[in-house]
């Protein structure tokens, strides 16, 4: 029987249900205690009707309970309430492996990191004596974390209805997660002991594990059939077909490991998980993993032993690049049929800069691939010709990031130290066009114009490509506060571009083009970002780790139809809305495998002189903390696939969510006497100014009504006075404070909003002085952000604070000094303003790799004393950098064929 929501089996009440399957019926729940949300799953009347049953259930419970891993579901409890037995699990947010698959295999790099996940998980597992018995995709959820194996051990509990029950009369295994299938769906799971009702051990897991890589990389079963029997026919006597016959990029190494994997004899299994992690890792590790046809280097690979790899691998590498120069030179008057092949750097390469652009481009011919990578220490850009297998760093671009080519191949653009330079491919010095304090985006035109995204919170620029005075290109619309990555159209006299509502959650961005000399745009495609152009007659657009395409026509600058995936597994940064690839006008594709990239971050205390302790708060994606008057909560944003306001109690050491209206709740910001929090929403259509208790109760409410992007900033000490940055299509970035009246009156109140800053540069970050009387904020007037501050309300002076670049100002709550970051350091100057306004000299306090910001915002604050620093630092746990990319020669015949445009 359903359970309402509402109603509480201890401690957790019910929220909703999630599905329900032969392992009983699962609901999300919240517990009451600890203020966190878990997953119930109430257990079917079988179990809780037969007391040995229960027993034994508890028994194994409280061994599941004790696998604490990374990518096993945790169980945190069980409970028995009228007559209602039910487990209480680690609430999941993704879809499960079964969900992934129905749209075909993995890309080769998911295949080995979930295969190595699992792996590791079920080693965990096995150690402490515990064997799952049902692993499949559907008891493989796939999060933002990496793979969460589910249902441990619980499956041998539901086959022991009675003792000797046939196979055929067992309880259909459903997964109570997704709701996958009938008994066939476990079936192709199942060794062969299971279906022959033989004992079961940790090898049975291990075929299970084979049968599931053998799907992740081909997109088939390893067994399949009309009917149960046959199912299990194939699994009692028939070796399924080699991966490499229905994935020829398949590594044999890989290939042997899942094939040793489904012997039917568990004695010629691997014998323990231990081993295939070992191996799957070198298998990732070690380069023979390279994505060449397996079956053209079975006979070969046989003969080699491991320590002729290299020698072996350049052979291969030689044959890739003669078939790449015979497909370029060969003529044919028909359509060439797509290849496929994988470029893994050199050792020691890994790839960088990929939260900001692009980290590979192709030259427009195709016949070179450039790519940012650290080498040494290092961050640079490395060329290498396709027919070749030399690589070489291009001298004069340390630092670089978002490569791009001229039109003619023969110059490189790039971003470094703030500057938008060039350099000639065959050498020499590289040469600065002009500034880009935080870049976000270029492309080369034909008509020697290159148009780029100077800052974070910019619209597109454009420059000679000799150099010269930027001038604008785009303008912001209504609700917009940013544009990025440019790719001009053919002739040069169009660019396409992605705008978001947000600098810094480009889920809901949009791609538009605008025409050169005119005021015409046209807004495109809603979802996606980092656009191309392909001449197969395509827009080509990143959304959610996928390329997406529709047809386009350029001359008309018109998109038809829906946007179709024509590439999975894409990696992309959901914070700066870059996706890693790039298409040659050749038909050339190249990629980086993965998916929507988040930052997984920790909340950490810093002292002045640079002394960190972390808190106790989990990692996740963090972003614009704020600290209460009190010093005793911390308002934050986590994004995700929404932006959503969170609260952490320090001395509690719980996370809570405060938000749930909108889909973007961005920038919260503590009234001075910690009852509200206000914040940005995209609530009622253009972002605006809402605030909300803090205790969760009550809903948002709205503060501006502006048909333009607002976000708060600072509070006046009295409480009477926001000041916040309002974006505008003729000025930009503006500086506003709002007067509030009385909170007790409510919404029906008159509020009024009046400008304070509002020239033609950028003037953000408005902070109010402990007293009230001054305002500091951040200009760009002077060709980068500095500090300022002027009286408040004025009339009088201003005076600059900084004097090497300066961003993201907070008063020190104790009043008389003024904190700003430059780059990666803290800096702190004192301030005095009795007889006369003063400002001494700045000093670094400390410096280190914290959460930068584009210099529109905060991503940090400071406590009621002064005398630490709430800051954001990357988690330790984060994955290492790609070392490969993904290369597709002849793709426009794919897409052509999947995303038809109607001309021949």
């Amino acid at each position: 029987m359903a359970i309402l929501p509402g109603r509480r089996l201890g401690p957790y009440e019910i929220l909703s249900a999630i599905g329900a399957g032969g392992m009983g019926e699962v609901y999300k729940a919240r517990d009451t205690c600890l203020d966190r949300i878990v997953a119930i799953k109430v257990l079917p009347t079988h179990l809780a009707g037969r007391a040995e049953l229960r027993e034994r259930f508890e028994r194994e419970a409280k061994t599941i309970a004790s696998l604490n891993h990374p990518h096993i579901c945790t169980l945190y409890d069980t409970g028995h309430q009228d007559e209602i037995d039910y487990l209480v699990m680690e609430y999941l947010e993704g879809e499960t492996l079964a969900q992934r698959l129905l749209k075909g295999s993995l890309p080769l790099e998911q295949v080995l990191q979930y295969a190595i996940e699992i792996a590791d998980a079920l080693d965990k597992a096995h150690r402490k004596g515990v064997t799952h018995r049902d692993l499949k995709p559907g008891n493989i959820m796939l999060t933002k974390s990496g793979t969460k194996l589910l249902d441990f051990g619980l499956a041998k509990l539901k086959q022991e209805v009675a003792p000797g029950t046939p196979l055929s009369q067992l309880p259909t295994m459903k997964s109570a997660i997704t709701g996958e299938g009938t008994i066939l769906g476990t079936l192709q799971y199942m060794a062969p002991e299971q279906v022959e009702a033989k004992e079961v051990d940790a090898r049975t897991d291990i075929f299970a594990f084979g049968a599931v890589v053998y799907e992740m990389a081909t997109g088939k079963k390893a067994f399949e059939g009309k009917t149960s029997a046959s199912v299990m026919a194939k699994i009692l006597e028939v070796d399924p077909p080699s991966m490499a016959s229905l994935q020829p990029m398949t590594p044999p190494a890989l290939d042997r490991v899942v094939k040793k994997c489904l012997a039917k004899e568990p004695e010629k299994r691997w014998q323990a998980a231990s081993d295939l992690t070992d191996e799957l890792k070198w298998i990732a590790d070690d380069g023979s993993q390279t994505a060449v046809p397996a079956a053209a280097t079975a006979e070969r690979t046989r003969m080699l032993r491991r320590w002729a790899l290299v020698a072996g691998l350049a052979c291969l590498a030689v044959a890739v690049i003669a078939g790449f120069a015979v497909w370029n030179l060969k003529p044919s008057s028909s359509p060439r049929p797509e290849s496929r092949f994988t470029v893994t750097l050199p050792p020691g390469q890994q790839l960088a800069g990929l939260d900001s652009g692009p980290a590979v481009a192709l030259s427009p011919d195709g016949s070179h691939l450039a790519y940012v990578a650290t080498q040494s220490g290092t961050q640079q850009i490395y060329l290498r010709a396709m027919d070749s297998l030399e690589t070489k760093s291009i001298s004069g671009t340390e630092g670089a990031v978002n490569p791009f080519f001229s039109p003619d191949g023969q110059w490189l653009g790039f971003f470094a130290g703030g500057k938008l330079r060039k350099v000639s491919v065959s050498g020499g010095a590289a040469l600065t066009l002009g500034d880009a304090p935080s870049p976000e985006g270029a492309s080369w035109g034909s008509q020697g114009m290159i148009a780029f995204t100077p800052t974070q919170v910019s619209t597109l620029q454009q420059v000679s490509d000799a150099g010269g005075t930027p001038q604008p290109l785009t303008r912001i619309e209504k609700g917009e506060s940013s544009h990025r990555w440019p790719e001009f159209l053919p002739g040069g006299k169009a660019v396409l571009f992605a705008a978001s509502p947000t600098s810094s959650n480009w889920a809901n961005a949009q791609v538009a083009v605008q025409s050169l000399g005119t005021s015409e745009r046209r807004n495109l495609v809603q979802g996606g970002t980092s656009p191309r152009y392909a001449p197969s007659g395509h827009l080509v657009h990143a959304q959610g780790g996928s390329l997406m395409a529709v047809p386009f026509d350029p001359q008309r600058l018109t998109a038809t139809g829906a946007a179709v995936p024509v590439v999975e597994g894409v990696l992309q940064s959901p914070s700066s809305g870059a996706a890693q690839y790039s298409i040659s006008a050749t038909g050339s594709l190249v990629y980086v495998s993965g998916s929507v990239q988040t930052t997984q971050r920790r909340l950490v205390w810093v002292s002045r002189s640079g002394a960190e302790q972390p808190l106790a708060a989990p990692a996740r994606t963090y972003r614009n903390p704020r600290l209460s008057p009190d010093g005793r909560r911390v308002a934050v944003n986590i994004e995700e696939q929404e932006t959503q306001v969170w609260l952490y109690d320090l001395s509690r050491e719980t996370l809570t969510r405060l938000t749930f209206e909108g889909s973007a709740n961005l920038f919260p910001v503590w009234t001075l006497d910690g009852k509200r929090i206000a914040f940005q929403s995209n609530k009622e259509r253009w972002p605006n100014l809402f605030w909300q208790l803090a205790d969760g109760s009550g809903g948002l409410e709205r503060l501006t009504t502006s048909e333009y992007t607002n976000s708060p900033s600072s509070w006046s000490p009295d409480g009477q006075l926001l000041a916040f940055i309002e974006i505008t299509p003729t000025t930009g970035y503006d500086i506003g404070v709002l007067r509030m009246g009385d909170p007790s009156a409510g919404s029906g109140q008159v509020r009024k909003a009046q400008p304070f800053l509002r020239t033609p540069f950028t003037e953000t970050v408005p902070e109010f002085s402990p007293d009230g009387r001054w305002l500091a904020y951040v200009s760009n007037e002077s060709g980068r952000f500095e500090i300022y501050v002027q009286p408040y309300p004025g009339p009088g002076g201003k005076w600059q604070v900084s004097t090497e670049g300066g961003t993201e100002p907070v008063w020190n709550p104790k009043g008389r000094e003024l904190f700003y970051r430059s780059g990666d350091k803290m800096m702190a100057v004192d301030i005095a303003t009795q007889p006369s306004f003063t400002v001494g000299k700045p000093r670094m306090l400390f410096q280190g790799p914290y959460l930068p910001t584009p210099g529109t915002l905060r991503n940090y604050d400071v406590s009621p004393n002064g005398q630490r620093f709430l800051m954001l630092k990357a988690s330790e746990q984060e994955q290492s950098a790609p070392t490969q990319i993904n290369v597709v020669l002849n793709w426009f015949e794919e897409l052509k064929q999947k995303v038809p445009t109607g001309k021949k």
